[in-house]
């Protein structure tokens, strides 16, 4: 069993969660998200990252204006919508069970 492939399901697995818990903060462009995942040990690439900020846009979720550069094409930066801080609230609850869960199986 491979457990680099296991790790790399489990950090996907959390990758929505995770951009929501970013975007619920501040806005953000896209390499702006991937540097916060970085630091946090959760790397992703670009190819990982553009379809599922257009699901989640499609969800309603997010939602996104386009902002004026000077070093270049203007920036897509993403806020979290309404309807995306409620499916925040209610994966915050699953993840703390599931947490809980785990820390019994681990006593």
């Amino acid at each position: 069993m491979n457990v680099e492939n296991i790790k790399s399901q489990m950090r996907k697995g959390v990758l929505e969660y995770c951009i929501l818990l970013i975007l619920k903060h501040q806005e953000a462009y896209v390499s702006d998200i991937i540097k916060i995942l970085q630091e946090i040990n959760l790397i992703v690439v670009e190819g990982t990252l553009y379809p599922m900020l257009t699901r989640l846009k499609t969800d309603d979720l997010l939602s996104y204006q386009w902002v004026e550069s000077t070093q270049g094409p203007p920036r897509k930066y993403y806020t979290i919508t309404d309807k995306g801080n409620e499916f925040l609230l209610e994966l915050e609850k699953s993840w703390n069970e599931l947490n809980a869960s785990i820390g019994k199986l681990r006593d």
